[in-house]
């Protein structure tokens, strides 16, 4: 599992009973997680005083948000020199994925060691880790997203870390719509990521089913890749999917083509003062030959 060790903004600061506490910049949250299985007491019980905001789920789906205490709309955290507006979400998210700080890394590392101007291409780009972490490095970015709410969050991201803003192309669109119409315009990019959710609709209402679409719109990106690709990656929220799959996918498209190294895991958090880790996501990466 790859582990992401090095933030100082926030923190994993315990999980039990199917919840987590984190800290975020001086605020601390408690937020459900399926995946927290296991018993180490209650976190209420243990970190009241502490905790700032809970969100508790709702039986019919969804659920609220509770504030203990006095929360801005907005808060900024830092990863390194990225720079990330918080915000609380109405289902228990905050517009940011701690763990993919291990990608991010990678990302710009990959760019920065290239010597070249590199074009990405971030699909289901959601509040844009990935694009500034990318700009960070020098690349060009094409962020494209459905929902123009986070691509305007993307833009507050851009400006907080103070990035060349053009570099960056915002797009409001269906991703598989936009792709094929990059290929039709014979557009091309050296690095493509993307982060499909497993359900989820287009700007007109286009459906997305990541069993059904998932390798269509990889096949579809290959044709779109530049004649000496950096990388490809593809992050995975769904519940019950292996990085396997990734791979596989991987290998039946873009290795087909051009070859290169693919690998494939989990991305997960360190617990705070134990040896546990909170498993959160996984990939798979192509990468070309060095």
């Amino acid at each position: 599992m790859d582990i992401s060790r090095d933030w100082i903004d926030y923190e994993l600061i315990d999980c039990s009973r199917g919840e987590k506490l984190e800290r975020w910049g001086n605020i601390y949250l408690l937020r459900p997680d399926p995946q927290i299985i296991w018993d180490n007491g209650n976190l209420l019980e243990k970190y009241g005083k502490r905790v700032d905001a809970i969100y508790y789920r709702s039986n019919k789906g969804g659920g609220h948000w509770e504030n203990i205490n006095d929360i801005p709309k907005s808060w900024i955290i830092k990863y390194k020199k990225l720079t990330f507006n918080i915000k609380q979400m109405g289902f228990k998210h905050t517009g940011l994925f701690p763990e993919q700080a291990f990608n991010w890394d990678y990302m710009i590392n990959k760019i920065k060691n290239s010597r070249r101007n590199i074009k990405v291409l971030n699909l289901f780009a959601y509040t844009g880790g990935a694009t500034i972490a990318c700009m960070s490095a020098g690349a060009h970015v094409t962020h494209v997203d459905s929902s123009r709410g986070m691509v305007d969050w993307c833009k507050e991201n851009v400006n907080s870390s103070n990035l060349d803003t053009t570099k960056v192309r915002y797009i409001v669109d269906d991703v598989v719509k936009f792709v094929q119409r990059e290929i039709r315009r014979g557009k091309k990019y050296d690095a493509i990521i993307m982060d499909p959710p497993s359900y989820g609709r287009g700007s007109n209402g286009e459906v997305w089913d990541i069993e059904k679409n998932l390798n269509y719109l990889v096949s579809l990106c290959c044709e779109i890749l530049s004649n000496n690709p950096l990388f490809f990656l593809i992050n995975s929220y769904t519940t019950g999917m292996s990085p396997i799959v990734l791979s596989n996918i991987l290998k039946t498209t873009i290795n087909k083509k051009i070859l290169g190294n693919i690998s494939c895991g989990e991305v997960g958090l360190p617990i705070k003062n134990s040896d546990l880790i909170l498993p959160c996501g996984i990939y798979g990466k192509w990468e070309a030959d060095e």
